[in-house]
């Protein structure tokens, strides 16, 4: 199972992010847990500049914009 975490305060395009990549996972058919964060203290803890970010499997694979599905469904093949 993959597990997924959306960085950011919860934003307009954290919230874009976290439904492109959750209809990517349901597109691909694979599993994933997903977590919000949003506490700054722990979104420091991963080396982004800004947010959103997306963290697949604690590696992060995207930061301060919204990728195209094309990115997220490439990036969750190689995770998986």
């Amino acid at each position: 199972m993959l597990k997924i975490k959306i960085l950011g305060s919860g934003c307009a395009n954290c919230k874009r992010l976290e439904a492109i990549t959750r209809q990517v996972v349901e597109k691909l058919g694979v599993e994933a847990e997903f977590e919000k964060v949003t506490d700054y203290q722990e979104i420091m803890k991963y080396p982004i500049l800004a947010t959103p970010g997306l963290v697949i499997n604690e590696k992060v694979v995207s930061s301060g914009r919204i990728p195209a599905l094309v990115e997220i469904e490439g990036w969750l093949k190689q995770a998986s």
